[in-house]
């Protein structure tokens, strides 16, 4: 999910929700302990039956979420004119305390809840009777949605305990003007080496970065490379996997570019959004998400921009991955599950609510039926009239799924502490990939996949 100022990350995760950590991790496509489903089977035949729904639904959310949520509630209720809905925006930086202390606590948690996808493995985990099991009332509707999405919202044993909403599939964004003056021609960007040894060429041309990174903090690109290429920090059993050729390939790549001085090292969101407003760079591989960035805090770069699919490793391999996205979830302790399930399911399940969702508040949605729309197929302006959201749409289903585990906040600490001892301490990648991965075992309790 888009979010003012501030970029949803797959593989951030919050340190209170590790610190109320009750079981064993789960792993998605397979867990250690199978989370009990709840009440689930009660909301069987909700959406069909309006008239017998009432009450009041309460939604936590925040940002343009809470706006497009807001926005849908007045046809809601023409639908279940029984029912009234309340949209709490509760602000990013509280939501997830908020969700946890709600869930350890087992109390205080509104009817609806806002998810990040990659947060939803460790509340399974660590709730396991924290939500209601939507696999029942959503039985059927699983090919509609994006199959890596869905697959995030399961805990591996049949259950669903959230609906997924919006998907961040990842591309390369460029400046044609940082191209065109070096020579490079976009369409011969097909593979990361190509990639490279474009960006020495720009480089050596215009003087400007290939892109713009936060080396020493949370490093987007990693993570990213390593979904590329099928690979996570962990297997779906939940043993770690970050001792992998994929995740040496990832970083080798990563160290080429710092070693080539490709990479502008600036600090955090607002460094990243300064940095393109200055043009320090020529790409930025990142999800369309970042198209809402560009628009409203850069409306003079208007034309500048255009939008390849990620370079492959190999040719003919995966040329997307994923950043950030979101679900709707409903907590066990919701008094009114089942107008909860009816505002989500209308919500998300719609193709005409999904492409409203789209093109006000820029939330790409996970329900495929909905990117057959002509909305997607419109040419853009400001990308010089490129059909961007095509591009986007066509990704969608096509990024390897990223396995969430209730560990993945330790694992992502240790990898970004090994992402920067490599790039700027000189560390051999394939030494410290098995360092780290040694580390994260040790503090986990798992089990090494490659020992």
């Amino acid at each position: 999910m888009r979010t003012t100022r501030r970029r949803s990350r797959p593989w951030q995760a919050v340190a209170l929700l590790a610190a109320l950590s009750l079981v064993g991790g789960c792993a998605i496509g397979g867990t250690d302990t199978a989370p009990l489903a709840s009440n689930g089977q009660q909301l069987v035949g909700v959406v069909d039956a309006p008239d017998s729904v009432s009450g009041n639904v309460t939604v936590w959310s925040w940002d343009v979420a809470a706006e497009g949520l807001q926005a849908l509630v007045p046809e809601f209720q023409k639908k279940y004119p029984k029912v009234s809905v309340t949209i709490v925006d509760i602000g990013y930086d509280n939501a997830y305390d908020k969700i946890s202390v709600g869930l350890q606590s087992g109390s205080g948690l509104p009817d609806v809840v806002t998810v990040g996808t990659d947060h939803m493995a460790g509340y399974t985990g660590n709730f396991p009777h924290g939500f209601v099991d939507l696999a029942p009332a959503a039985n059927g509707e699983q090919q509609d949605f994006d199959p890596t999405k869905w697959q995030a919202s399961t805990d591996g044993h049949d259950h669903l305990y959230s609906l997924p909403w919006d998907s961040g599939p990842v591309g390369l964004f460029y400046r044609r003007d940082h191209l065109a003056a070096a020579g490079v021609d976009p369409a011969s960007l097909t593979t990361w080496q190509q990639l490279l040894d474009a960006g020495k060429k720009i480089k050596a041309t215009t003087g400007k970065k290939l892109l713009i990174d936060d080396i020493t903090n949370e490093t987007s690109m990693f993570p990213l490379l390593l979904q590329q290429q099928g690979a996570s920090y962990f297997t779906p059993d939940g043993r770690v996997a970050l001792d992998s050729p994929q995740a040496l390939r990832a970083l080798r790549l990563l160290k080429d570019m710092q070693d080539a001085d490709l990479i502008d090292n600036e600090k955090g969101w607002d460094g990243l959004v300064s940095a393109t407003k200055s043009g320090t760079a020529a790409t930025a591989p990142t999800a369309v998400w970042w198209t809402g960035t560009l628009t409203s805090e850069m409306p003079e770069l208007a034309g500048k921009f255009g939008v390849l699919p990620l370079p492959a490793f190999d040719l003919g391999g995966p040329t997307t991955s994923n950043s950030g996205g979101s679900t709707l979830a409903i907590p066990s302790q919701a008094a009114n599950s089942t107008a909860a399930w009816a505002f989500v399911h209308f919500a998300l399940a719609s193709r005409s609510n999904a492409v409203e969702m789209m093109r006000q508040q820029g939330l790409f949605p996970s329900y495929l039926p909905a990117l057959s729309d002509p909305f997607f197929d419109e040419p853009q302006p400001y990308f010089g009239d490129q059909p961007v959201y095509r591009l986007f749409a066509d990704m969608v289903g096509h990024a390897p799924p990223f396995v969430y585990t209730t560990d993945s906040s330790r694992a992502s600490d240790l990898v970004n502490n090994m992402v920067a001892g490599v790039l700027l301490n000189g560390k051999d990648p394939a030494q410290a990939l098995r360092d780290t991965a040694r580390q994260i075992a040790n503090a986990t309790g798992r089990e090494l996949a490659n020992d």
